[in-house]
């Protein structure tokens, strides 16, 4: 998420597999946002009803409600997707159509998130950079890769993280 120096954000963290079938996950990436309508008396459109505009105070509950009205779901396989234990009951095809259709990107995809997510928190930790490249990426793909990865998903290069200074939600 972008967001000027000034700006003031508060969100929900969902568990992986967890969408608003509206709202598919795939057309929610790479900054295609929704903006939901805006009601006169502050309250927004959502599935054909006007919702109280969530605060940091109440958005659990929001949340809660969410799920009761049908508007957030969990794919409950989703997890298993995720680490290839319940591709081994369905067709291949279609736990990767059913795990993207959920999360919005492919599994191979997620893993290469994750371990750029794994080589910041490394970097910084402080471990130098060849070790997170040779410890931890290289293994899987060339030291390059490294450097064009992170700053492709989470905007900084190694060296920058490693330096601090950097804001990182990970």
């Amino acid at each position: 998420m972008s967001c000027p120096r000034d700006a003031e954000y508060f969100g929900a963290d969902f568990r992986l597999g967890a969408y608003l079938p509206l709202f598919s996950p795939a057309r929610l990436s790479n900054l295609r946002d929704v903006v939901l309508p805006t009601l006169p008396d502050g309250r927004i459109l959502l599935g054909g009803q006007a919702w109280e505009m969530p605060t940091p105070q109440n958005v659990d509950v929001f949340v809660d409600r969410l799920g009761k009205a049908g508007l957030l779901i969990l794919d409950p396989l989703i997890e298993d997707l995720r680490y290839g234990d319940a591709a081994r009951t369905m067709p291949e095809r279609t736990a990767q159509s059913r795990f993207a259709r959920a999360v919005g990107l492919s599994r191979r995809k997620l893993q290469v998130i994750e371990r750029a997510r794994h080589a910041a928190r490394l970097l910084r930790a402080g471990t130098p950079i060849v070790d997170v490249g040779f410890r931890y990426w290289v293994s899987r793909s060339t030291a390059p890769d490294l450097t064009r990865s992170l700053r492709q998903l989470i905007g900084h290069t190694p060296a920058e993280v490693l330096r601090g200074g950097v804001f990182l939600d990970l």
